[in-house]
């Protein structure tokens, strides 16, 4: 840390770096004017660029201290660790402008042509979207939707999901969701619902996988759901064993 020497208001002159102005960082002087001995209106200069007043009495140059210039408009002195901890969090929020397809390069899979050609160029343009992805069996619906949840996320475009399907597949999506993509979902069970006292189940989860059957025997259930709001509402299997339907930007 540089070392600090005590000022008083007369010392305080255009171009110094001074602790003490504010509190929450140091200061450049950009100009003084002094109104006697006992009182000075500063105008100052934030590390971030922002030129701010203040009036300064007698009183205030207690605190007031010089420091290295460096050290007011921002120096290299900070923790190396820290740096480096805050330009990987930036790199990983913006690698999916890098990577058009990072939902795949990070997941446990090879997706096929098909599956690829849905999601990135009919799924992923599309906003608002409503689209309803038909196919035959086997044909890899859940990795399409589980491709598309993931890029989203990557993206910064979704928190909060929601999938409904029958009741026999919810651990299924669970399971595959989880494995192949690294999306943790929670199933909504009756006992999950029982321990929600006060608020709302959807507004606790974030992530949940439904029962169709269980939405649709429950009016409290449904009048929960639709005080609730999702970036992306997926029905899996719906009237047909062979369709996904996706709703984007529900509210």
């Amino acid at each position: 840390m540089p070392e600090r020497s005590r000022l008083r208001l007369g010392d305080l002159a255009p171009g110094r770096a001074v602790s003490g102005i504010v509190t929450d960082s140091d200061a450049t002087v950009v100009a003084v004017r002094m109104f006697g001995p006992t009182a000075a209106q500063v105008t100052y200069r934030r590390p971030d660029g922002t030129v701010e007043e203040r009036i300064l009495y007698e009183e205030d140059a207690d605190r007031l201290a010089e420091v290295d210039p460096g050290a007011a408009s921002g120096g290299f002195d900070a923790a190396p660790g820290l740096f480096r901890l805050a330009a990987e969090a930036l790199r990983i929020r913006m690698a999916a402008r890098g990577d058009a397809m990072l939902a795949v390069s990070t997941s446990l899979l090879d997706p096929l042509p098909h599956q690829i050609q849905a999601v990135y160029n009919e799924l992923l343009p599309r906003t608002p979207l409503r689209f309803l992805l038909a196919d035959d069996p086997g044909a890899g619906k859940t990795i399409m939707a589980g491709l598309y949840i993931k890029e989203l996320a990557l993206r910064g475009d979704l928190e909060r999901c929601l999938i409904v399907t029958p009741g026999g597949l919810v651990e299924q999506w669970q399971d595959e969701l989880l494995e192949k993509f690294g999306l943790d979902f929670t199933l909504l069970t009756r006992q999950l619902t029982d321990a929600t006292i006060d608020g709302n189940v959807f507004d606790r989860h974030p992530r949940l996988i439904a029962r169709m059957d269980a939405l649709a025997r429950s009016e409290d259930l449904q009048r929960l759901l639709g005080e609730s709001g999702w970036d992306l509402v997926g029905l899996g299997q719906v009237h047909s064993p062979v369709a996904c339907l996706f709703d984007r930007g529900v509210v």
